[in-house]
């Protein structure tokens, strides 16, 4: 599989993830169903797409990549448009960290 497309799978895979934990938060907070719903749907979309993933990669690579990029999108658009902040420089610097992971996670060939 093209190296490209399995990362754009993951940055969906991602975006799906932080729709899913956002709606958790607010149903968490508010007891509104269909928050859960929707935090459910995107779950379920999310665990089929990282199936399709795992078609093309193995669990080590993906799960990394996964880890990587979920953290590093979910605590952009929390930020964004939740207004979340981190409490301090050095959680910043491990932001930095889990960017240069994401980037030594692809040198070289895409295990399978």
């Amino acid at each position: 599989m093209n190296r490209l497309y399995l990362f754009f799978l993951i940055i969906i895979i991602s975006i799906i993830e932080y729709i899913g934990d956002s709606h958790f938060k607010s149903y968490a907070r508010s007891n509104d169903n269909l928050s859960l719903i929707i935090g459910l749907i995107a779950y379920i979309i999310m665990i089929y797409l990282l199936i399709l993933s795992l078609k093309n990669a193995n669990l080590v690579y993906i799960n990394g990549m996964w880890d990587g990029i979920s953290a590093l999108i979910e605590t952009l658009l929390a930020m964004y448009l939740l207004h979340e902040t981190l409490s301090n420089g050095i959680q910043y610097i491990g932001l930095f960290f889990i960017i240069l992971g994401i980037f030594t996670l692809n040198y070289g060939n895409i295990p399978y």
